[in-house]
């Protein structure tokens, strides 16, 4: 197993051990001091736990090289994962929603609310430092699920805040005033939470559904593909039938290039090697076929809205071919 596949394991894991004490400690304090805010913590830091579990899973999944049951690889299980994530979140946040106006209706107080000041600055902090590794390896290694759970953990880190803060001001209120009402902080709080967490969901699921119905690689990455082709030249009259989508970390690169029809065949794959050779360089696991075609004259408007040639020695526009 490469480095890099082992770094990927090892810092999921470390998700699923850290979310896995945040749930313990926000589901007791929550419970102990009756504080919905806290206790939607706990949910959203099962939902992190839930997330970072089914990462670790796909993480190891989508590292398998194709077979012949899977000739394309295993990368959308990043994708899917992501997905399955994204539902369960949306059904948290809704349900978080649901008892805090329940409680916003309610006289209910939060008791000793220091303990939930305390349980969410270890939350803040600790998620803080776990997303950060998370971050890092999940960019360096161009992992959907690795980021995916990154991006929950520092969501946690915002809504934890958030929690905090509201806990503090019940706390020291009573240190300045004999009733000071400001309980409905809590449920607020909560609120905000959930708010946070939908908005999570709602990125997770378009970046989940764009990769599991091919969307196209970003435009940045196109364009540099592209300008590799067009930069080198290499005897390319020009290109066309230029396509990409993205599998977790798999990126599956097609187009056309047309050359001179006295070309060797030894020549033509000399350039699609060095081709897929600079683009391979920084994308190794990319996937990348190029179909080479003859410039005989014969084009579409297709072909020449890619053609490099001049335009005194193009051809004219044929209604087939190409």
């Amino acid at each position: 197993m490469d480095s890099i596949q082992k770094r990927k394991e090892r810092v999921a894991m470390l998700s699923v051990a850290s979310n896995s004490i945040l749930v313990v400690f926000k589901v007791i304090v929550g419970t102990l001091i009756g504080s919905v805010s806290i206790i939607s913590e706990a949910i959203h830091s099962g939902m992190d736990l839930l997330a970072a579990i089914i990462a670790t899973f796909s993480v190891k999944k989508s590292h398998l090289p194709a077979d012949d049951v899977h000739p394309f690889g295993h990368g959308k299980v990043e994708s899917i994962s992501g997905l399955i994530e994204a539902v369960l979140i949306f059904i948290a946040s809704f349900w978080i929603i649901f008892e805090a106006l329940n409680k916003l209706t309610s006289a209910q107080e939060v008791e000793s609310p220091g303990w939930g000041v305390a349980v969410m600055f270890l939350s803040a902090a600790l998620n803080y430092f776990v997303s950060r590794k998370l971050f890092q390896i999940g960019k360096e290694a161009d992992s959907i699920a690795l980021q995916a759970d990154a991006w929950h953990l520092r969501t946690d880190v915002y809504t934890s805040v958030g929690v905090m803060v509201s806990l503090g001001g019940i706390w020291l209120s009573h240190f300045f005033f004999v009733d000071p009402r400001i309980h409905w902080l809590d449920p607020v709080a909560a609120i905000f939470v959930a708010v946070f967490i939908l908005k999570a969901a709602y990125h997770l699921t378009s970046q989940a559904v764009g990769d599991l119905m091919d969307v196209k690689l970003p435009p940045d990455e196109e364009q540099w593909i592209q300008s590799v082709i067009t930069d080198r030249k290499l005897g390319i009259h020009g290109y066309h039938q230029f396509r990409t989508r993205k599998a977790g970390n798999f990126r599956f690169i097609e187009f056309h290039i047309k050359v001179d029809p006295q070309m060797t065949v030894e020549a033509s794959h000399g350039i699609t090697r060095e081709l897929k050779h600079v683009i391979m360089d920084r994308w190794p696991a990319a996937t990348v076929t190029i179909h080479i075609e003859p410039c005989d004259g014969n084009c579409t408007e297709i072909c020449l809205a890619g053609c490099f040639l001049p335009e005194a020695r193009r051809p004219q526009i044929s209604l087939t071919g190409g």
